[in-house]
């Protein structure tokens, strides 16, 4: 989370500066890995093949996962998507019919006769059994939040944290936004409203009109913002204590987490300093604007 300030004073929280390896909608398909030999009924070897599989990696959102499918499957594309009404997917009440989140992240069999809705009834089937499991029912315990915002705010955490060692601490600043009254202002929510991925956002992204928009909209976005894996989900329901509230990944393996706005600023020029040939970007909210002839890389 790299946060800036607008010509407004207002403060913002911005994506952190992770480049994440991300396969854009591509199916990720392992072929065979293993023959199995038989023995036939005239005492020779027969091969027998392990079915294909789709790999489904953490922070996929669900419309990488349909796009996956689709091909994994080799079905017209949108063909996914289609299937969902008809799919009886076991989902919460709270989700409306929306599997964004439940489509857990994990490798699948794709043996002959699989189906979008068998598979989607897999994926949800198998978030349900790791989401309710008892390292993350006992955190459950010890929160005042549901299991479906408890999702929410791991999804979050999924498209935020650097490492899975900054999950907690990533938590940690979520929950004391909320409890402040702070609007959370994360651009991975921005992100997810445009339907893109990228470590910039504009002042102008900032005003998109979206339910998505955790810079104009208080409290947490109104469903998951993508899939996230157990991690995520132990770091949301057990995060650490600490009085963060702010958070900038200044470079790989390097981010830094503080509650003073000003130690947070400085982080930002650091940032700023050490990515002065990325591509054009807006000013840090939270500092002042730059001439007409420059930008910044946008930060959190």
């Amino acid at each position: 989370m790299q946060m800036n300030t607008s010509p407004r004073g207002g403060i913002r929280l911005t994506r952190r500066g992770r480049f994440a390896l991300v396969l854009a909608g591509a199916a990720v398909v392992a072929g065979t890995a293993v023959a199995v030999p038989l023995l036939t009924a005239k005492g020779g070897h027969k091969v027998v093949a392990k079915p294909p599989t789709l790999v489904v990696p953490e922070g996929w959102r669900a419309s990488q996962v349909y796009d996956a499918i689709d091909k994994a499957l080799k079905l017209p594309a949108g063909s996914t998507s289609k299937s969902i009404g008809k799919a009886r997917l076991p989902l919460p009440g709270e989700a409306g019919g929306n599997p964004e989140g439940y489509l857990f992240p994990a490798t699948y069999p794709l043996p002959k006769g699989t189906t979008p809705e068998s598979l989607l009834r897999s994926m949800v089937h198998t978030a349900g059994k790791r989401f309710e499991a008892a390292p993350v029912a006992a955190g459950a315990q010890r929160t005042s939040i549901n299991l479906y915002q408890a999702v929410t705010i791991a999804s979050i955490i999924q498209a935020e944290a650097a490492t899975k060692a900054d999950m907690g601490k990533v938590a940690r600043v979520i929950f004391n936004r909320l409890n402040q009254g702070m609007p959370l202002q994360m651009d991975s929510t921005i992100n997810y409203a445009m339907n893109r991925i990228t470590v910039h956002t504009t002042e102008d992204d900032t005003r998109v009109e979206s339910p998505y928009n955790s810079y104009q909209r208080m409290g947490l976005p109104p469903t998951p913002i993508d899939n996230p894996g157990e991690e995520a989900m132990r770091a949301a329901y057990n995060p650490p204590s600490g009085d963060w509230l702010y958070f900038v990944t200044v470079k790989p393996g390097d981010t830094r987490f503080t509650a003073d706005y000003a130690t947070h600023l400085r982080n930002v020029a650091e940032f700023n300093a050490l990515h002065q040939s990325a591509a054009p970007a807006p000013t840090p909210s939270g500092s002042p604007l730059p001439s007409a002839a420059s930008s910044e890389p946008s930060l959190r």
